[in-house]
C-alpha cells in the first residue's frame, strides 16, 4: 500500500490542477467544498472548522496564481522572441534610404 501523507495529497492536487483536462473540475470542486456546509471539520466549530477551508483556499489561490504567472511569463517571452525575430527581419530586408545632403556654410 502506498504511503498516505499530506505531501502526497498536495502533490496530487498540484499535478491535477496543472493538467488542462482536469483543471476546471478541480477549481470548481474546491470552490464547492469551500461553500458547502459539509466539511472534514464543521464550520460551526470556531477556528477548528475554518482550518480545512483555509488550507483548501490557500492551495487553490497559490496554485492558480502560479499558473497565471507562468502563463504571463511564457506569453511575454514569446512576444519578445517574436519582436526580436521581426526586428531582425526588418533590418535585413530594409531598403537603403537615399539622402541628399546640403552643405550649410
Amino acid at each position: 500500500m502506498k504511503n498516505f501523507s499530506i505531501q502526497s495529497i498536495y502533490n496530487w492536487y498540484r499535478n491535477t490542477l496543472r493538467h488542462p483536462k482536469y483543471r476546471w473540475w478541480l477549481i470548481l470542486g474546491s470552490l464547492a467544498y469551500l461553500f458547502s456546509p459539509l466539511d472534514i471539520s464543521p464550520d460551526f466549530i470556531p477556528f477548528i472548522g475554518w482550518i480545512d477551508d483555509g488550507v483548501i483556499l490557500t492551495l487553490l489561490v497559490s496554485e492558480v496564481s502560479q499558473l497565471l504567472a507562468q502563463r504571463l511569463k511564457s506569453q511575454n517571452q514569446e512576444a519578445a522572441s517574436n519582436d526580436a525575430t521581426a526586428g531582425e527581419g526588418a533590418t535585413v530586408n530594409a531598403e537603403p534610404i537615399d539622402v541628399k545632403a546640403v552643405s550649410m556654410n
